[in-house]
């Protein structure tokens, strides 16, 4: 089955998915990326680079990454804002996986560090939002990414010429939730497309 798309920038002939999702077909021959959805952030004849949003990091909690990153002591954990707990972190992709990226809503700016991608959803990757987080001062919605997923030029639209990935637009509220477990099959569904029938047919329209 083919989702519907809607692209915002073109180059030429090559269009881009900023702002996007990716959600991997059964014919994924990457195993790293099996029943993957991906937030792309950054898409252009240079490569693409995306944030996987439905792996949970099983290793570390956002509290404990404040305290190892030294942005509060680890006395001052009991005392976060409460809201503080739902700050999901995920496992955003195998390149870098040391390195932090945070999604969130736009109702939180870090000067030149934060770039908006589409639609309200923003990318910063800088110790700043993490100490407003801390402090209740940061966004309304965050995730934080460790590593992220990348392609070289032509990448992406090679595996999606040979149907790797479904594309189709992103609901924030899929970005940021804690549902995990179902939300490949939700990115699925807000695409058009019943799980049931997915096939390896192509990905684009």
């Amino acid at each position: 089955m083919a989702a519907k798309k809607t692209r915002r920038k073109k180059s030429g002939a090559t269009e881009f998915l900023d702002g996007q999702l990716l959600v991997a077909m059964p014919s994924m021959p990457d195993e790293r990326f099996a029943r993957s959805v991906i937030y792309i952030c950054a898409h252009s004849d240079e490569g693409a680079m995306g944030i996987v949003i439905n792996q949970k990091s099983k290793s570390v909690t956002f509290p404990e990454l404040l305290v190892q990153l030294k942005v509060i002591e680890e006395k001052a954990a009991i005392r976060l804002p409460p809201e503080v707990e739902d700050v999901q972190v995920l496992r955003g992709g195998p390149m870098e996986a040391g390195r932090g990226f945070v999604l969130h809503t736009d109702d939180f700016q870090s000067g030149d560090s934060t770039v908006t991608i589409h639609k309200g959803v923003c990318l910063t990757a800088t110790l700043d939002i993490l100490r407003a987080i801390a402090e209740g001062v940061g966004p309304h919605q965050a995730a934080l990414a460790l590593g992220y997923a990348s392609w070289g030029p032509g990448q992406l639209e090679d595996e999606l010429l040979h149907n790797g990935w479904l594309t189709g637009p992103a609901d924030p509220a899929l970005i940021f939730d804690a549902a995990h477990d179902d939300k490949y099959t939700r990115a699925l569904r807000s695409m058009g497309v019943d799980p049931a029938y997915l096939s390896g047919e192509a990905g684009h329209a």
